[in-house]
């Protein structure tokens, strides 16, 4: 990983005590703990909800992980959606090329995970154009069809067994196969790298640790997917096909083509991103509507009107990534307090889009709700989510289907993942009464 002028500030800030002063205490209001992490949506949105209103940007102890050494200091949670937006927008301020969790995730581990996302700058724009140029018009009038008809399959298929793992069955079988489709990853690797990309967020959950350390659930699961990212490199580049896989093996860097282990930690990234966000919206997202027939009915009046602004409630209630940390190039002042040069600041998303001063009663699903400015994707800036055309597509055409052919649909409540980074479901059980013909 390249060297910036935060790398030595940061250093400086790791080997030093937890910084509990007069002049800067930690905030009563704790959300360092996994026990914190362990409540539910609601409950943790109490401890958020007095931070929005009596410190916005909260001085916070390390997070409790063995991915945070003692020598971290602590960090920066900002609650607000007017200062998430801040951040996201001030790169030049907050940069994300020293780490964007709320662990000290090791550089060795940052980039092979985190691809672009852990990156600033003229380098971050480099990859983020390469990444884009890959979705052709023709690459995405070919995806958006393969989206369509699996939709119209996954949910046949769900009919077919009648019941069981809504995660399994329904919503973890749309991003997977979409993703693997659109890179052409054979099918006997897919569950396997799924696999490997649902443990890269699920360090901190005793289910998917079971009995390992937080650094040997991440080391097993990178080691795992880069494989997989090196052999499929090596095989795309003896036979390439006409896809964005092989548009992105055959591509160039600064006259350069790109590395394996760039384009492994490519893999590594996308199939994150590409499975387990979407893969939570349509858990948490259909659970919505099941609680709330009546925004069903207000939905299916006029399909295909009021999708588009409904998507972006869905992203707002769901939240699929809760945190994203940035580190301060620079001493700053941020809704009020001084930050320092190599602090870590953190936006909690998932209090953004709960935040009262920019969403009426945000505890209500109102699918009719304008505006709808939500940070599900980032508050904005060289960060926002590539992929959110291609979840807004995959949500479309999922909802299309379920809501029209499970009109009975029952879902139980999800059990959810212990994480601070993302708000993702392990397993949720559902059933159906009688399906409408398709």
């Amino acid at each position: 990983m390249s060297s910036s002028p935060t790398d030595s500030v940061t250093q400086q800030a790791a080997d030093m005590p937890p910084t509990d002063t007069p002049d800067r205490p930690f905030d009563p209001v704790d959300i360092s703990p996994k026990a914190f992490w362990a409540l539910s949506a609601e409950e943790r949105d109490v401890s958020f909800a007095e931070l929005r209103r009596r410190a916005p940007v909260s001085w916070q102890p390390p997070a409790e992980s063995d991915l945070a050494p003692p020598g971290i200091p602590g960090f920066w949670a900002v609650t607000t959606h007017e200062l998430i937006r801040e951040v996201s927008t001030h790169p030049e301020l907050f940069c994300s090329g020293q780490g964007i969790q709320l662990e000290d995730v090791p550089d060795e581990f940052l980039e092979a995970a985190s691809s672009f996302l852990a990156m600033d700058g003229p380098r971050h724009l480099t990859f983020r154009r390469l990444m884009s140029a890959s979705f052709t018009p023709k690459q995405v009038k070919r995806i958006e069809e393969q989206i369509r008809e699996r939709a119209a399959t996954i949910v046949d298929e769900f009919l077919a067994k009648g019941e069981g793992d809504w995660v399994e069955n329904v919503s973890k079988q749309m991003p997977m196969h979409t993703f693997y489709d659109m890179v052409g990853l054979p099918q006997d690797r897919r569950e396997e790298a799924a696999h490997y990309a649902d443990e890269l967020a699920g360090w901190n959950d005793p289910d998917i640790a079971a009995g390992r350390t937080a650094a040997e659930v991440m080391n097993d699961a990178l080691v795992g997917n880069l494989s997989i990212g090196l052999d499929f490199a090596e095989a795309t580049r003896a036979c390439p096909r006409d896809d964005i896989w092989s548009n992105l093996v055959s591509a160039q860097v600064d006259g350069r083509d790109l590395t394996d282990d760039e384009l492994a930690s490519m893999f590594v990234l996308m199939s994150f991103a590409g499975n387990d966000t979407t893969r939570t919206t349509l858990s948490l997202g259909v659970k919505a509507f099941v609680d709330n027939p009546d925004q069903v009915a207000h939905l299916l009046e006029d399909f295909e009107g009021r999708i588009d602004a409904v998507i972006d409630e869905v992203l707002r209630w769901v939240t699929p990534v809760m945190t994203f940390r940035r580190t301060a190039t620079q001493d700053t002042v941020l809704g009020g307090r001084q930050i320092r040069q190599g602090e870590w600041v953190v936006m909690i998303y998932s209090s953004g889009n709960r935040d009262d001063a920019a969403f009426a009663d945000p505890w209500t699903f109102d699918i009719s709700r304008k505006p709808n400015q939500h940070v599900a994707f980032g508050g904005g800036g060289p960060h926002y989510c590539l992929g959110a055309f291609l979840a807004r597509m995959q949500i479309r055409h999922m909802l299309d289907q379920i809501l029209h052919r499970l009109p009975d649909l029952r879902l139980d409540a999800p059990d959810m993942l212990v994480s601070n980074f993302a708000a993702a479901v392990k397993r949720m059980h559902a059933g159906t009464g009688c399906p409408v013909q398709h």
